[in-house]
């Protein structure tokens, strides 16, 4: 008759063959589990219950028999979890460039459940590309090791490496002040100057005033609807829905910009609703090359070479929290989801510590 041990978790039993047979009731769902194979020794049973305990303690486990997609490379599964996943066009070629340049020739034929913190910390090691290309290539490695956790194919997330998803700022921002900027738009051809003034004073992406159309835009020019961005890869302009779900947004442009906006809309944009308001040469969308230089060389001829369009956006955050605007208000202006984005767009513009200094004291010795 075949022996039968029971411990205080699990059983062990001797099969009349003589090897040992493991199994355990699991206390999340009450079902008997059982080791995938028997063992020729009662140790090694009872090492196997002692492990399956240790996932249940820790909160990694998942049942025995699961499917564990043995000979699943990392490739392979990245691959599909990237199928999978509603990614914006953008974004969705970032990802496989970052996983057939920097993922997968180092990992990529590595069977996924044999993924070890070792194997990813000396690959990450060895990443021979910039500190924004490594962040972003082990932030897409978390991801993807997180849903084969999730999918039961690993037990616990290899990814834990402490510090690596942050990065410092690759460049300085720089800022202009309103006079620089009103300087910096007179220097754009005609038919862009305004884009100029929404980018700074209402904080608009590239992508998303390159999208605008006339029925985007209040008739008194006093709101703009952001609904929709424009990108462009693989020789085509791809539109879509604005980058962050909080993207789609109605922001109110400043009086002084309003006047401009409407004259813009009369003398450089089609009758329709559907014209775009900064359109190129064919009528279709301004190509990203054809805007940088026109850009360029206006920020040369203000004295401020170093200035990006996306520098604008920054610009437009450090003017709305001058005058006062909340975390939350920032949040909703610039169409960010966390307050921790919105923070990123706030800096200290020059000679604004010497106004708050100057303030603070009116409070304290306030005119009689």
């Amino acid at each position: 008759m075949a022996a039968r041990q029971r411990r205080s978790f699990g059983t062990v039993k001797q099969l009349p063959s003589g090897r040992w047979r493991a199994s355990y009731v699991a206390p999340s769902d009450g079902v008997r589990y059982a080791a995938p194979t028997t063992y020729p020794f009662k140790w090694e049973a009872e090492a196997w219950v002692a492990e399956e305990r240790r996932k249940i303690d820790l909160g990694t486990w998942r049942p025995p028999g699961a499917e564990v997609a043995r000979g699943l490379t990392l490739s392979t599964y990245a691959a599909q979890w990237l199928t999978e996943r509603p990614l914006k066009t953008r974004t969705r070629a970032l990802y496989d460039d970052l996983l057939r340049l920097h993922i997968n020739p180092g990992l990529g034929d590595v069977e996924l459940s044999k993924l070890t913190p070792a194997a990813i910390r000396g690959w990450h090691a060895a990443l021979s590309t910039g500190e924004t290309r490594r962040v972003h290539a082990y932030a897409l490695l978390h991801a993807i090791c997180a849903t084969a956790v999730h999918d039961e194919v690993l037990d616990a997330n290899p990814c834990r490496i402490r510090g690596a998803t942050t990065t410092k700022r690759s460049r300085e921002i720089t800022l202009i002040t309103p006079a620089e900027l009103t300087a910096l738009a007179d220097a754009m051809p005609a038919p862009l100057r305004v884009s100029v003034l929404l980018a700074g004073w209402c904080g608009l992406r590239s992508g998303e005033f390159k999208e605008l159309r006339r029925g985007d835009v209040d008739p008194d020019g006093g709101v703009i609807h952001v609904r929709r961005g424009v990108t462009y890869r693989n020789r085509q302009h791809h539109v879509d829905t604005p980058k962050t779900r909080a993207g789609s947004r109605d922001v109110a442009v400043p009086p002084h910009v309003r006047a401009a906006l409407v004259d813009h809309l009369r003398e450089h944009v089609g009758r329709g609703k559907d014209a775009l308001l900064f359109a190129g040469a064919d009528g279709e969308h301004l190509g990203d090359w054809d805007y940088r230089k026109a850009f360029k060389a206006a920020a040369s001829a203000v004295g401020k070479p170093a200035l990006t369009v996306h520098d604008l956006r920054h610009v437009g955050a450090v003017l709305a929290a001058q005058v006062g605007a909340t975390t939350a208000e920032l949040m909703n202006r610039l169409g960010h989801t966390t307050p921790t984005m919105a923070m990123r767009y706030q800096h200290v513009a020059a000679g604004r510590d010497a106004q708050i200094a100057a303030a603070l004291s009116a409070m304290a010795d306030p005119p009689e």
